[in-house]
């Protein structure tokens, strides 16, 4: 995979569907965690929101879920897959040892994109 600038991943998110969006978290880190980061207590409701012809996510949940995918892109891309997977559900000395899930969940959203740079540059080593 590709690694794209963030403006780059930026623009790739935007232009995808909402659906699509779900669709890719959903295989990538299964729809209890996607509903977790965006805030749903419904955990079958990420399975919904993936078909072409379900119900949207409300405005909330969407913005964390398009700030999710471009987190985990630039991740998976940067380091592979298992371990974006690893770094989204584990404790993080960036974010207070939560874990981005709940960091996403709570809008921290720059806290979550400067601990996703600092990860790929590899400060998390230093």
């Amino acid at each position: 995979m590709e690694i794209l600038t963030p403006a780059a991943q930026h623009g790739r998110t935007m232009r995808m569907d909402i659906h699509q969006i779900v669709r890719e978290l959903n295989a990538a880190l299964g729809p209890t965690l996607v509903a977790s980061l965006a805030g749903s207590k419904d955990r079958k409701l990420p399975i919904r929101w993936a078909k072409e012809d379900g119900p949207e996510p409300r405005p909330e949940f969407a913005r964390r879920l398009t700030f999710a995918h471009r987190q985990w892109t630039s991740l998976s891309a940067a380091d592979g897959e298992h371990v974006a997977r690893q770094w989204f559900i584990g404790g993080n000395p960036f974010l207070g040892e939560n874990t981005p899930i709940t960091a996403i969940r709570e809008d921290r959203h720059v806290e979550v994109a400067d601990a996703v740079t600092s990860f790929i540059a590899g400060a998390i080593d230093e």
